[in-house]
């Protein structure tokens, strides 16, 4: 009679769990030992079972591929909160607290390097001393083969003339006006002649005595110079 009853009781209990019904049940208590089961001992089932999940939602019908990541994301994974608005309420655009709008950075100004200066003006290259002679003046001398020999010296360069000579060619006429000889002689330029200057000397241009006999006369007729 104990095994007529204990299968008894299991079988209604099955029926309850598998009927129509969708409400979970529990078991209000354990079943009493018998000769098939020990205290502490499991009975399995000796008839169909269909598992129902208490207060669960209904079985999802959606396909996934296999190896697919599930669609809930694994257990124990955080999902982002959605922010909610109150009906009737735009959400805001402003910027959140203590955030800065985003601005253009500012230009820097322009710099110079340091040290620097402007280009100065290009100045005129320097050129070599160049020496131009004036006309001789010439004035007798105590002597009749002596004279005195006036010269200007110019400089057309930009660089001073700081040595030189200048060579006299004096010519021996006689009475008649004939031209009897040239002579020449030189003595040294009055340097330095800066450059764009001018500088006038007086020589005392003489010739040997004997060249120029009595009534016979001296005169200086061109001047050269050679410088440095």
């Amino acid at each position: 009679m104990t095994l007529v009853a204990l299968c008894c009781t299991a079988a209604a209990f099955l029926t309850g769990c598998g009927g129509p019904a969708r409400d979970g049940y529990a078991a209000a208590g354990a079943v009493a030992p018998g000769p098939e089961r020990s205290a502490g001992d499991n009975v399995a089932p000796r008839g169909p079972v269909e598992m129902q999940q208490l207060g669960g939602t209904p079985p999802s019908t959606t396909s996934t591929s296999p190896g697919a990541p599930d669609p809930q994301g694994p257990a124990g994974s955080a999902r982002a909160e959605a922010t909610t608005t109150p009906p009737g309420t735009a959400p805001s655009s402003q910027t959140p607290s203590g955030a800065t709008p985003s601005t253009p950075p500012p230009t820097p100004p322009a710099t110079t390097t340091p040290g620097t200066t402007p280009p100065a003006t290009p100045t005129t290259p320097a050129t070599p001393a160049n020496l131009t002679l004036g006309t001789p003046a010439r004035t007798p001398a105590a002597d009749r083969w002596c004279e005195k020999v006036t010269v200007a010296f110019t400089n057309t360069g930009t660089t001073a003339a700081r040595s030189g000579a200048v060579t006299f060619s004096t010519h021996v006429i006689g009475t008649l006006g004939i031209d009897w000889a040239t002579i020449t002689t030189t003595q040294p330029l009055p340097t330095p002649i800066p450059g764009g200057a001018t500088k006038t000397q007086t020589y005392t241009v003489c010739v040997e005595s004997w060249r120029v006999p009595l009534g016979m006369h001296v005169e200086t007729q061109k001047t050269t110079a050679t410088w440095t």
